[in-house]
């Protein structure tokens, strides 16, 4: 993977934008919450009684309503998708548990399967995968695919001619070959997006890529290691059910129509929506096209509401001045804040650009931890036990401003409990900086940090 962001920064100053995040934050202090919110349903819109009670319904589940209510109002303020609840939401961690359930879900297929990915190897994780794609396809499920040029750079031709030859449709997100674009070349803006959306009723997004590198779980001690001697990696994903599916629908056509793809067969994209569970659930789609990320403004947003704890977990860590100053405003304000970050890593440029902020997050009263034995590749957030997100968006510049994100917010005590626990025990892993053992760090590694900072806007 390290490689796909060499290709990247290869040839990013022939596609220099002159991008910038924006400024969120005092935006936010001037919103006013809505006096009703409104969340939607399986059948639509539910009345403002509606609402109410699953608010009440919520908060009675170990949190104060009025919790709920800010975070609620706020991201009512930003995002233009729907609050959606009727949502059934499992936690998948890790590759083998994810796989397990996506091709599971894949196998059961009748009518179509949509997915989007950053990454799919030639290798037996990717293989495996677009074998049983095929043999979905030749059973009349409809299946389109969409893969990111950079991202799948290494990927022989001859695979994806395989997945074509069936009557898969394959689309090739802003290739990196402008002979063969299909709109003006922007090369640098990449398709980091990973969803699975199956019959419309059921849909799997998170960090996970289709590679072996995931063929490992990440919390037994002898299941770190993979059996090339590489650390496995340590992610996390999610499958939902219920009316949030359409909206990430919508999203996978989106895309398809914004890349300029062949016409797509009509099937029952949009199935009539089922309650599935008791989940409320947003669904977020970022991309550079948008004057700003809604994934990012809405992080910040909760950041910036957060009342008792912000908790985040991300792979690549290179935060904006906004981030910075959220996360210590809320340290000021007597929220607990911990973030837990790799010990090792894909892309050091990245490692040690983070790395850099680690002094001034410190001395502001942010706890670090670094997750030991594995490659983090999370990228989830946890804040107030409420509020909890998880997706393909990492803290750097590139997902806030050059990538299209996908990343699904879900609201309530039940699942931030599982999510905490989680963290807990990515924690119990982890070990702790401290300021005492950062000011003693070696001079090479400051050295790293210096050059890195050059290179985090497009990292």
């Amino acid at each position: 993977m390290s490689f796909r962001i060499g290709l990247c920064l290869v040839v990013l100053f022939g596609s220099v934008a002159c991008s910038s995040l924006p400024t969120i934050i005092p935006d936010l202090a001037q919103q006013q919450p809505k006096s009703s919110l409104q969340l939607g349903g399986p059948r639509g819109p539910l009345s403002a009684e509606q609402s109410k009670a699953i608010l009440e319904q919520l908060a009675s589940r170990g949190q104060a309503t009025n919790i709920f209510e800010k975070h609620l109002a706020l991201e009512e303020a930003i995002a233009g998708s729907p609050l959606t609840t009727g949502n059934q939401v499992l936690l998948l961690q890790d590759g083998p548990a994810t796989y397990q359930a996506m091709l599971a879900s894949i196998q059961s297929a009748q009518d179509h399967i949509n997915m989007e990915t950053y990454i799919l190897d030639d290798d037996d994780v990717g293989r495996r995968f677009a074998q049983v794609l095929i043999e979905k396809q030749q059973q009349g499920v409809q299946v389109n695919l969409i893969h990111d040029s950079a991202g799948t750079f290494d990927t022989p031709v001859a695979f994806f001619k395989r997945l074509t030859d069936s009557g898969i449709n394959v689309l090739e997100f802003n290739p990196i070959n402008p002979l063969v674009a299909r709109k003006e070349w922007e090369l640098n803006q990449r398709d980091h997006r990973k969803l699975l959306i199956v019959d419309g009723m059921t849909a799997f997004l998170g960090g996970i890529n289709i590679s072996s590198v995931y063929s490992g779980g990440s919390f037994r001690q002898h299941s770190r290691v993979r059996n090339d001697g590489s650390l496995t990696w340590r992610d996390t994903d999610l499958r939902l059910n219920g009316p949030a599916v359409a909206e990430f629908q919508k999203l996978f056509l989106a895309t398809w129509d914004k890349q300029k793809g062949s016409p797509l067969l009509e099937k029952n994209y949009f199935p009539p929506v089922k309650n599935a569970g008791r989940e409320v659930v947003r669904a977020i789609g970022s991309s550079p096209d948008e004057p700003y990320s809604l994934i990012y403004a809405t992080l910040l947003s909760a950041i910036a509401s957060a009342e008792t704890s912000v908790h985040l977990t991300n792979a690549y860590f290179a935060p904006d001045p906004q981030l910075l100053d959220a996360l210590k405003a809320a340290v000021a304000r007597g929220v607990e804040v911990k973030l837990i970050l790799p010990s090792q890593t894909d892309s050091w440029l990245v490692f040690h650009v983070g790395r850099g902020y680690y002094a001034t997050l410190l001395n502001a009263g942010v706890k670090i931890y670094e997750r030991q034995g594995v490659i983090l590749h999370s990228k989830t957030a946890l804040i107030d036990g409420v509020w909890a997100t998880v997706g393909s968006t990492n803290l750097d510049w590139r997902s806030f401003l050059h990538n299209d994100e996908l990343n699904a917010v879900v609201l309530g005590a039940e699942f931030g409990s599982q999510i905490q626990a989680m963290f807990e025990k990515d924690l119990a892993a982890s070990d702790e900086v401290t300021l005492e053992k950062w000011e003693r760090r070696a001079l090479n590694l400051r050295v790293k940090e210096l050059l890195a900072r050059l290179w985090e806007y497009w990292l």
